[in-house]
């Protein structure tokens, strides 16, 4: 199933071309966005592997803000046999009771069971999910570091996967996490990873839905000033996934009302009603549900992403008009 990720980077993609010609005035956003995030406060070393480095933290800060998350992308990765570490995996997974003796998937996780393990490990752990996840999401995986280990791997040796300089480079954004983004979170339901309506036609899931606000998290460096310094960036991809996750909450299950990006490195929480951020995108006021429905036809329709009797309704729907 294609996913919103890359559907949002091609520029050709139907969805792409949809969501930048409906909100097209995102300059402004931007701006406000990159001024206020200010300077880095947490920067990697070269011996960080930034794109797995990102899920980890991902991972870490969905155990201190959700009481039970799901890890079933990790247990679908392993599952998919495309790494050789599956008695490792398993073993880890089933210390963190996300799988039975049997080794079938037993539900959600409880963090507060393992409240007083060490930092390291739950970077460790953290980094560990992350791999497997990338079996389940990563077109290639010949290059990642679960290669390293055979049939006959244990727990200890999937733990010992990341490298000091990740480690101390999670604590330190789990630390600044603790600081800038829980106090401003609100109070209501939890959820992380969720998945949407939409998400049967385009693959998506949200890294954390809390008291109806959408957050986002992003552990990108930034770019790079001509002085050496780094600038906070918030790209148009950043932006449309964003409004895609919204809009594929078709029947507004999760009764958003805001949505919002934490920027890990800079320990920035921006928050934006969505009534607003849709206005000032469109230039316009929008119909939020009107909107759902035209995302869900493009889905559907312009990009293809359904089977041919549902495509044939929506068609009939659309020509009656």
């Amino acid at each position: 199933m294609p996913a919103l990720t890359s559907d949002v980077t091609d520029v050709n993609s139907p969805v792409a071309r949809w969501l930048r010609a409906t909100f097209p005035h995102h300059h402004d956003v931007q701006a406000d966005y990159r001024e206020a995030a200010g300077l880095p406060r947490v920067l990697p070393s070269p011996a960080v592997a930034l794109g797995t480095q990102g899920a980890a933290i991902d991972w870490w800060l969905r155990f201190l803000i959700d009481p039970a998350p799901s890890v079933r992308l990790a247990v679908a990765g392993l599952r998919s046999g495309r790494a050789p570490c599956e008695r490792a995996g398993l073993e880890l997974l089933h210390d963190l009771g996300a799988v039975d003796d049997d080794g079938n998937h037993a539900g959600p996780i409880r963090p507060a069971r393992f409240r007083k393990r060490p930092d390291e490990w739950w970077a460790r752990m953290s980094y560990a999910l992350a791999l497997l996840v990338e079996l389940y999401r990563a077109a290639r995986v010949d290059g990642s570091r679960l290669m390293q280990l055979g049939p006959d791997s244990r727990a200890s040796d999937l733990l010992a996967l990341a490298n000091a300089e990740e480690v101390a480079d999670l604590i330190a954004m789990r630390d600044l996490a603790v600081e800038k983004l829980l106090p401003g979170l609100p109070s209501g339901p939890v959820a992380s990873g969720s998945t949407f309506e939409g998400s049967a036609d385009l693959n998506a899931d949200a890294d954390l839905i809390v008291g109806g606000v959408l957050v986002d998290f992003k552990a990108t460096q930034g770019r790079a000033r001509p002085d050496g310094s780094r600038a906070a960036g918030l790209t148009r991809v950043d932006i449309d996934q964003l409004l895609g996750y919204v809009l594929l909450d078709y029947s507004d299950a999760f009764a958003l009302h805001s949505v919002a990006i934490y920027a890990l490195r800079y320990g920035h929480y921006a928050a934006w009603p969505l009534d607003d951020l849709c206005a000032e995108l469109a230039g316009r006021p929008i119909d939020l549900a009107a909107m759902r429905q035209e995302f869900a036809r493009v889905v559907r329709v312009d990009s293809g992403y359904c089977t041919a009797p549902i495509v044939d309704r929506i068609r009939r729907r659309v020509a009656a008009r």
